[in-house]
């Protein structure tokens, strides 16, 4: 089983996916954590992004037991049209803890950051001693070549686990950074990021396997 998740992340992040995990972080005083009702926050103003982010994650944590409930059906329609202050989101969590949610899993764009990747294929050239010729020629595609580079986007993203549990301090659990590369479709961007955290946070040990590896061996047998 543990060879099946290390293969699953390798696939993620070197096969043809529009997301790259770039570090996580993970609490080291805690081994384990699996939550029992989930708040699930994905901050951006596009509504529709949104609900299938979260929709998506709904569904992956609904497989493994776990309550998973969206920010988007959760709060008032007006909630997020005014900003919050530390008082209000702090009643907030009250109000969570009442209506038995013990996690938040809030996701989030950090930054935004436009590159461009050169053309790299001209091995045999002598870059300390070159004429003038050869550095024109080395560079000239610059003017008739469209794809001398290619320009595009990377959105910088952060996902985080915090218990909200009464009987324990408010923490952070675990702290994901995930590259978004030029994301064109955002079902294939919604499905790629969402996989790509589930299969994190299964190896860290952060959500509840059991179901998962039920259907493994139940289809094993078969």
């Amino acid at each position: 089983m543990k060879l099946i998740k290390i293969l699953a992340i390798c696939f993620l992040i070197l096969g043809c996916s529009t997301t790259e995990l770039v570090e996580n972080w993970k609490n080291p005083d805690i081994d384990q954590y699996y939550p029992n009702k989930v708040l699930l926050v994905g901050m951006t103003s596009n509504l529709k992004a949104r609900q299938q982010f979260e929709r998506q994650l709904q569904k992956e944590f609904n497989t493994r037991g776990i309550e998973a409930v969206m920010s988007s059906a959760y709060f008032e329609p007006s909630f997020a049209s005014e900003k919050k202050t530390e008082e209000e989101l702090k009643a907030l969590e009250g109000n969570l803890i009442m209506d038995g949610f013990d996690t938040i899993l809030f996701t989030k764009v950090i930054g935004v950051e436009d590159k461009i990747v050169y053309k790299t294929n001209y091995d045999g050239y002598d870059r300390t001693h070159r004429k003038f010729r050869e550095d024109y020629l080395m560079y000239q595609d610059a003017f008739y070549n469209p794809d001398y580079y290619e320009e595009y986007t990377v959105y910088h993203t952060e996902t985080a686990m915090y218990c909200i549990c009464p009987t324990k301090d408010r923490e952070l659990i675990w702290k994901g950074y995930i590259d978004v590369m030029d994301p064109e479709s955002i079902r294939e961007t919604v499905n790629d990021y969402v996989r790509l955290v589930i299969v994190v946070l299964d190896e860290q040990q952060l959500i509840n396997p059991v179901l998962f590896e039920e259907q493994l061996n139940e289809e094993a047998i078969k």
